[in-house]
């Protein structure tokens, strides 16, 4: 016969077993699940008269105005050498008037997680108190301009690079300045911008065409209208921006004409080619263009109509 006390031990034994099966595992050894992801939402950009905002992809953006500008049809500006009566035609064909050119300036600021990017800066001072409202624009949206993170020019002409500087002092004084080499050096060779060049010079980034230069920005080399000028396709997941520069000035003669030249392209041939090519290229994949001088807010795409292309405005 067992002895009592072995039997009563194997009872607990086994009671003791069947418990420790029976509870839960630990939760220290449960596989973790993976964290969401952190969607960080980024401020709308408030609205004005000279202030339109609209979004490329996760991307706050805004065209801001900073003014424009007028020039005869004279043959002198835009379509040289072409008869002011072709050039008044195509503009009377559009409902514009066929005496007078207008070309607006309108800088573009986009907002990202963690940088504020500025495109070109406008004239400040340097053609007529009907320009150089960039800061009055930045305020009414709202942009401080010590918050901007990064400037982007697309090339050395005053109506780009004016508002760089503001009583002798760097304007966007936290702001990296991005600028194709080629360019840099163009504009460092200018004598009439050694006072500017000394002011922004420690800030400037020198890039190469095609560079990648933060996130969501990429260089463009778009040549013909300065040494190195310089588009940027500005990209947030699906949706995509580019911004031209001075590839193109007027909405209709540079875009119907393409083949008619300014009198600021460096080199005719390759400009005359690079907007046919532009227009081209961008009507077949439906890009999204930011035009500076076409009509506030210069957002739109090209379209083929017919046997032209033109210009659809958002």
């Amino acid at each position: 016969m067992k002895h009592p006390l072995f039997a009563t031990s194997l009872v607990l034994f086994v009671a003791a077993v069947l418990t420790a099966c029976s509870q839960k595992e630990p939760e220290s050894s449960k596989t973790a699940e993976p964290a969401a992801p952190v969607i960080v939402a980024i401020a709308p950009i408030a609205a004005s008269a000279d202030v339109k905002p609209f979004t490329i992809g996760a991307f706050q953006a805004a065209a801001l105005r900073d003014g424009g500008l007028s020039v005869p049809n004279d043959n002198k500006t835009l379509a040289i050498n072409k008869k002011k009566s072709d050039v008044g035609g195509l503009l009377t064909a559009n409902n514009l008037p066929a005496d007078q050119i207008h070309l607006s300036v309108q800088p573009l600021i986009v907002k990202t997680t963690d940088k504020v990017l500025l495109f070109d800066t406008g004239s400040a001072s340097l053609f007529g108190p009907e320009n150089g409202k960039l800061p009055a624009s930045l305020a009414a949206a709202g942009i401080d301009p010590g918050s901007v993170t990064d400037i982007f020019i697309s090339h050395s002409h005053g109506d780009h690079i004016g508002g760089l500087v503001l009583n002798n002092a760097l304007a966007f004084s936290n702001a990296a300045i991005h600028m194709q080499t080629a360019e840099w050096n163009s504009l460092k060779s200018q004598e009439q911008m050694a006072s500017l060049v000394a002011v922004v010079g420690p800030k400037v980034v020198e890039f190469q065409p095609g560079a990648d230069l933060v996130p969501g920005v990429k260089a463009v080399d778009i040549k013909g209208h300065t040494p190195g000028h310089s588009g940027y396709l500005i990209t947030s997941g699906d949706q995509s921006l580019l911004y031209i520069g001075d590839t193109m000035h007027h909405f209709v003669i540079s875009v119907q004409q393409p083949d008619w030249t300014i009198a600021f392209d460096g080199d005719a041939p390759t400009a005359q080619a690079s907007r046919q090519q532009l227009i081209e290229s961008s009507a077949a994949n439906g890009q999204r263009i930011f035009a500076v001088h076409f009509p506030f807010p210069g957002l739109g795409k090209f379209a083929k109509q017919g046997d032209k292309y033109v210009w659809v405005a958002e």
